[in-house]
């Protein structure tokens, strides 16, 4: 005879990650139809923020890039703590991203078209720019300089990292000095400005190219909506410092989805002569 009593169930921990929530539609999508989708939104379009590693299988040719300057790890000149010391964040940010910094730098090929590429990581302290970050940034546009090739930054960063202090503004020197080199020798710089570009970044090598690209509604500018509030309690009109709004106002020139980014990099470099 049968037990009235209820057989036990077995709960199954659903997987860390499987699904993500879309800020752009709301709905709950398969993250790994997602990340198969150029981590893309399939229901409103909306463009997640990329690993660099992946933005680079993105553009380059497979099997075409040559890291530079890999090894290359920060100090903590400050010593620097808030809610833990600076040594110990950077320590935890290479063991969870693989990477030893937030910027990868190296040379490939889009579709054939040899390139120098600077890609920030937004896993790694939101790839904000200090001292390892801007000497890689430099180094790149400086291989480019030197070896009459493109130079391309694609950037997602919240800017100058507070941690350095002084030190971090400095790169924005340093960037800038280098892309001007560039610009004198007549190379050719393409920035590729990802959700978000922000503080530093936005004030030196990622605004300073001969043809600035966005991704859809990415947030561009030197201090963010939320930082403004806080400080001066002034709530921006909605769009204001989204790309769609910088292009209409001159600041970007073209808007081009993620998918057809690769396409639009080696368009331009053929119609600018590179």
């Amino acid at each position: 005879m049968e037990s009235n009593q209820l057989k036990k169930v077995v709960k199954r921990d659903m997987p860390e990650g499987l699904w993500t929530k879309c800020p752009g539609c709301g709905k709950t999508i398969f993250t790994r139809s997602m990340q198969e989708n150029s981590y893309i939104c399939q229901e409103c379009g909306h463009h997640f923020r990329v690993p660099a590693r992946k933005r680079v299988l993105q553009i380059c040719d497979e099997g075409t890039f040559e890291e530079m300057l890999a090894d290359m790890i920060s100090v903590d000149p400050l010593n620097f703590v808030d809610s833990k010391s600076y040594k110990d964040r950077a320590a935890g940010m290479r063991k969870t991203t693989g990477l030893n910094e937030a910027a990868i730098i190296g040379k490939g090929f889009i579709k054939g078209r040899p390139a120098v590429l600077g890609v920030l990581d937004p896993d790694f302290m939101m790839g904000s720019m200090g001292s390892v970050v801007g000497e890689k940034i430099t180094k790149a546009i400086e291989y480019a300089t030197e070896h009459n090739l493109p130079m391309i930054t694609i950037t997602c960063s919240g800017g100058a990292r507070m941690q350095e202090g002084a030190l971090s503004l400095m790169q924005m020197a340093k960037t800038s000095a280098a892309v001007a080199k560039l610009h004198d020798k007549g190379g050719l710089y393409i920035s590729v400005l990802a959700d978000p570009t922000t503080g530093g970044v936005t004030a030196s090598f990622a605004m300073l190219a001969d043809i600035i690209i966005s991704e859809p509604k990415a947030l561009i500018c030197f201090a963010g909506p939320r930082t403004i509030w806080q400080t001066i309690k002034v709530k921006l009109p909605e769009g204001f410092q989204r790309a769609e709004f910088l292009m209409e106002h001159g600041f970007v020139d073209t808007i081009v989805n993620r998918k057809d980014l690769r396409t639009e990099l080696a368009r331009l470099i053929d119609y600018c002569g590179k």
